[in-house]
């Protein structure tokens, strides 16, 4: 099998403990792009979250970014799929935010809302490269569309939090760092995402590797035709995966290319 497309997270996943991309993995990632192959990021972040790697990857192809829930080219921020959380379910986040009281970032057609620029939300947008905004009038917001709704909080808080959530409608929630718990549409999906990509490619899903080290990424690994999990995933995602590769501090996104793509 001649694989043609590989769509790889960034934390935990391309991106090492410090938060870099390795030598060794970018060279791997350049050997993959000369071969013809279409390299995608899948991640839960923004775009501009993404853009601050521009310099080391170079990717001109589509970013999959808040967790499937939009697709953007990265040279002219062009949307190409788009699946905002219902505006309903976005103000009950939001009340709900509002009573626990944890940091509330919201994300609304590519900019970082805030009700209180605070110590974490300024952690968290200098993270993510942009600068957070207060809040006017949060209906208005609400309308506009809501992408991604981030609480930043204590670890156990976050923990206490998903269990008193139970499972809101129409929304998807998962921790992507201990301390961050994200919102989403409830039928928005990294591999729902890839599905849009292989229609915009001509790529069938058992010409795709998809590379991932959380259990958000479990939908594009079972949709791709090779589902890879880092070594540093839990043992539920590697269970469900096709290969285990190395962690992500040993370059295990390398090891795959190297492996699979550039045999």
């Amino acid at each position: 099998m001649r694989y043609k497309l590989i769509a790889a997270d960034m934390d935990g996943t391309l991106l090492d403990s410090h938060k870099n991309i390795t030598d060794r993995t970018s060279a791997a990632i350049h050997r993959a792009l000369r071969a013809g192959v279409v390299v995608v990021i899948a991640t839960g972040r923004s775009i501009q979250g993404v853009e601050k790697y521009g310099g080391v990857l170079r990717l001109d192809s589509p970013v999959i970014t808040y967790n499937g829930a939009m697709i953007i080219t990265p040279r002219d921020r062009r949307i190409l799929y788009r699946k905002d959380l219902e505006p309903r379910a976005a103000a009950e986040i939001i009340r709900w935010g509002k009573k626990l009281a944890p940091a509330v970032c919201i994300w609304s057609e590519n900019r970082l809302y805030t009700f209180e620029i605070d110590e974490k939300v300024t952690r968290y947008a200098a993270s993510s490269g942009v600068r957070p905004a207060v809040i006017g009038d949060e209906d208005a917001l609400v309308r506009r569309g809501v992408s991604k709704i981030l609480w930043y909080d204590e670890a156990q808080k976050i923990e206490r939090y998903q269990r008193e959530l139970g499972k809101p409608e129409n929304v998807s929630f998962c921790t992507t760092e201990p301390y961050y718990l994200e919102f989403f549409d409830g039928h928005a999906s990294k591999g729902g995402a890839l599905d849009f990509l292989g229609k915009y490619y001509g790529i069938d899903p058992s010409e795709m590797i998809a590379v991932g080290d959380g259990m958000n990424d479990l939908s594009m690994i079972e949709y791709a035709g090779l589902g890879v999990s880092m070594g540093n995933a839990p043992e539920g995602l590697k269970e469900r995966s096709d290969f285990v590769t190395l962690p992500n501090d040993e370059d295990g996104v390398a090891h795959v290319i190297d492996r699979y793509l550039l045999r």
